[in-house]
């Protein structure tokens, strides 16, 4: 394959992964096409806004076009992947928040689920071959990871069975649980992109994400809880803990690491696979320990309240078991801990504050 030849559509390019993947597939030699209409200003409201992403992209990348487009738009979406016929498809973006959904469950279904089913059938009909990669998340599995018996330490909750050491594995069921109304939308695009994958016999995979995060993340309240964290350190805004003692735990992946996983499915695709993509057990943390890891970098005390209520169907303790990526794709691991995560999150932001 000659990459200079080849083209990308990325959808929600303007997103903290859609627009890593932009610019690592870019800096490759890829013609990149990407799909965003700035719906998260809609969805979190002006601190969600990324149009300064999409002209910073505009700006860098010379072979990178824009296409305002919402993959709502079924007629709009087909008729553009009948024009470009792209070589891969990289589908990042979503209505991402819990509690967001509540609220608008139309537009989180007609976003996430049938979005998805527009890209797909567009694909099908006109890039069969292409690989088609989704970011789902690991929110498929509801609060099911909840019933796995814990272990309370002085600042985080831990698994206490031997069976999930390592995290959570792709054979974890996804059924008999409460997902929120945004898990219920993901788990119903995760498994129309595995049908296509087997039904049709298309290259599809679906990244069961946990907190994918990095320095360009436009974290806000109800998404993107480390950015949004460091900011309110950053600020000196109180943050919000909500439930669990602050000890819930996620892992945290850096979105380049991300986007070196979504290359190498690229190269070497497979039909109707599902990977849980996160930070692993090393790159874990609680709140609490987060909080301690922002003030080492920023300097500064993080103030925040606590609420004696959990978020609904909110992990207790989520992070994911990385031996069937690593099995499929050896030449990939992580390559960014957490530590260093967090360092240039705290970096990105005090530039943007000062900006």
């Amino acid at each position: 394959m000659n990459p200079g030849k080849s083209t990308i559509l990325v959808t929600g390019s303007s997103g903290l992964v859609g627009s890593e993947v932009t610019t690592f597939f870019s800096r490759l030699g890829f013609t990149v096409h990407g799909i965003d209409n700035n719906q998260r200003a809609v969805f979190f409201g002006p601190q969600g806004d990324t149009r300064w992403r999409q002209q910073r992209l505009i700006a860098s990348l010379p072979d990178f076009h824009h296409h305002e487009l919402d993959i709502r738009d079924r007629q709009g979406v087909s008729a553009l992947i009948r024009e470009l016929k792209p070589d891969g498809i990289i589908h990042t973006a979503a209505q991402p928040s819990h509690d967001r959904a509540a609220a608008i469950p139309f537009d989180d279904f007609d976003t996430n689920a049938v979005g998805t089913l527009n890209l797909l059938e567009a694909a099908r009909q006109f890039c069969p071959e292409a690989p088609f990669i989704h970011m789902s998340t690991n929110k498929v599995y509801g609060d099911l990871p909840n019933s796995i018996p814990l272990k309370e330490q002085e600042t985080r909750w831990d698994y206490d069975d031997p069976d999930y050491e390592n995290g959570i594995p792709e054979t974890f069921s996804i059924d008999q649980s409460k997902h929120s109304l945004f898990g219920a939308s993901k788990v119903a695009g995760d498994i129309m992109v595995q049908e296509y994958g087997r039904y049709f016999n298309m290259p599809t995979c679906c990244l069961r994400g946990g907190c994918l995060t990095g320095p360009n993340h436009a974290g806000v309240e109800l998404h993107g809880f480390l950015s949004y964290l460091v900011k309110c350190n950053l600020e000196g805004k109180e943050y919000t803990v909500f439930g669990y003692k602050g000890k819930q735990v996620r892992d945290n992946i850096h979105s380049e690491d991300v986007a070196r996983f979504i290359h190498a499915f690229f190269l070497n695709p497979r039909c109707g696979e599902v990977y849980n993509l996160g930070g692993g057990k090393g790159n874990s943390c609680s709140i609490l320990e987060a909080f301690a890891l922002a003030e080492e970098y920023t300097g500064r005390k993080q103030t925040y309240r606590y609420v004696d209520e959990n978020r609904i169907g909110d992990h207790i303790c989520y992070y994911s078991d990385l031996s069937r990526m690593k099995s499929h794709y050896p030449a990939w691991d992580i390559t960014k801990p957490l530590a260093q995560t967090i360092s240039e999150i705290v970096e990105s932001w005090q530039q943007r504050l000062r900006d």
